[in-house]
């Protein structure tokens, strides 16, 4: 038998077997799996004439790659880590089994240097998602950690091009290198923003769109802070998803706030004509920033945004609200701001922020307590309380939950993982605890989440 590492010593024996059983490769391994994933550091360029080094990818060669899945299929993911460090990988928006969830710990054991992983589930839900590690959270995916995943309806919904946009800053110098990926200051406020906007790990890039076609446009904003105001211009768009849920009638393409977690599927119908180009812009108080434009080419195909059917619901429990039982959990500041415990997935070294008035205390063995307890099958609303001048997109692993309603605005009652909770809002989701296991529950500003605004609830089955 091989000598325990330390992992195993820091779980014991019976967290090991359920490792095993939930992922481990052994037999199963002869089995292909749909996908493989390197985690690898590699130098590659970002900034005109400069080499970026010490960048993370899921593959050995360039960016991390798309991962494409049929919903209602299983599917079977090998990653593979080369690094230098252990990290995991999260499936951010799949309502999966919880051992299957990447999160150290709290559902599996860190992959250690050398080591490979099997994932494996099958993805209930359509729609863009994404994809990036929960160790060393922060660094790894400021090196560039962070990739889109798509799942494909089981009809096509009828579009000429499907094109994924990968949104995110890097933090870099004149020269390409990077800089420090945080400042205290900061973390304990906003957060630190990055110096370099990207698309698919390119400044500004231009894609060729079929004139006249109707193109489906993935946004997935896998930054680490920035909550940015979004918008088409020079075509008619329609946002038709948010969160990889349909929204109930298409809204135009303009002023859509995206926080980091979130995305938006968007039908854009191309201009007929060349000289027409269509920008994507964030848009900023001192001046919009052009992230990236497509340009029309060939002749024009003469479609219209009608032809679409409306893409079909997921299949997400109706909460049963008048048997609701409600859960409230406040987000603040720490009331101690002790530093966090080391932890071989990385500590920021501080603590800012909490939930319930307690700190998430970084990635450990535990045990730790949930911040609730949730009855498998049984609908809650979950009012979630900011008391803190600072915006803060919450997400839940695991579970869907529907926007009910705010103190400070009308909500929509969209279907999202990931929702924007704003300086000092009160807001009602409510969900059905469908997915039993323990589900990380966090700030998706990487700092707040590395700071002690995490947590878990729990479904028991």
């Amino acid at each position: 038998m091989p000598g325990f590492s330390r992992r195993e010593l820091l779980l014991g024996s019976a967290g090991l077997a359920t490792a095993f059983a939930a992922g481990g490769l052994g037999a199963r391994q002869a089995q292909a799996a749909d996908h493989a994933l390197t985690l690898a550091s590699l130098d590659h360029q970002i900034l005109p004439d400069a080499v970026t080094r010490s960048m993370m990818s899921f593959a050995p060669d360039g960016p991390p790659p798309v991962l494409r899945f049929k919903q209602g299929r299983k599917a079977a993911i090998d990653v593979h880590n080369a690094l230098d460090e252990v990290s995991t990988v999260h499936w951010h928006g799949f309502r999966i089994p919880n051992g299957m969830d990447g999160v150290p710990y709290l559902t599996q054991y860190p992959i250690e240097a050398g080591k490979t992983f099997r994932y494996e589930f099958t993805p209930p839900d359509a729609g863009t998602f994404w994809y990036h590690p929960h160790c060393n959270t922060l660094e790894q995916m400021a090196r560039g950690l962070t990739g889109v995943m798509i799942v494909e309806e089981k009809e096509d919904p009828g579009f000429d091009q499907d094109l994924p946009l990968n949104i995110r800053d890097f933090r870099l110098d004149g020269d390409g290198q990077f800089i420090e990926f945080f400042k205290a200051r900061n973390a304990a406020r906003g957060g630190t923003y990055g110096t370099v906007a990207t698309v698919n790990w390119k400044v500004a890039p231009t894609y060729d769109l079929p004139a006249g076609g109707l193109v489906r446009l993935r946004l997935a904003v896998t930054d680490l802070t920035r909550v940015g105001t979004y918008e088409l211009a020079g075509g008619d768009a329609k946002v038709i998803a948010l969160d990889s849920n349909p929204l109930p009638a298409p809204v135009p393409a303009r002023d859509l706030i995206l926080a980091p977690g979130q995305r938006a599927d968007i039908a854009l119908r191309v201009p007929d004509s060349e000289d027409k180009v269509v920008r994507l812009l964030l848009k900023r108080p001192n001046g919009d920033k052009e992230l990236c434009s497509f340009q029309p080419v060939g002749q024009s195909a003469g479609r219209d945004l009608k032809e679409l059917k409306p893409l079909p619901p997921n299949p997400v429990p109706e909460p049963d609200l008048a048997n609701a039982e409600v859960l409230e959990f406040v987000f603040g500041w720490s009331p101690e701001g002790d530093a966090p415990q080391a932890s071989i997935c990385g500590t920021l070294g501080y603590t800012f922020w909490s939930i319930n008035r307690t700190a998430w205390p970084g990635d450990l063995p535990g045990p730790f307590d949930p911040l609730a307890t949730m009855k498998q099958g049984k609908s809650y609303i979950l009012r979630l309380r900011n008391e803190s001048p600072n915006d803060h997109p919450i997400h839940l692993h695991g579970l869907s939950f529907k926007l009910l309603r705010s103190n400070k605005r009308q909500l929509p009652p969209l279907v999202t993982d990931t929702a924007l909770l704003l300086e000092e809002e009160t807001m009602d989701v409510a969900l059905v605890a469908d997915n039993p296991g323990d589900w990380a529950f966090h700030c998706h500003v990487i700092e707040h989440q590395k700071t002690g605004l995490a947590g878990f609830l729990r479904v028991d089955g």
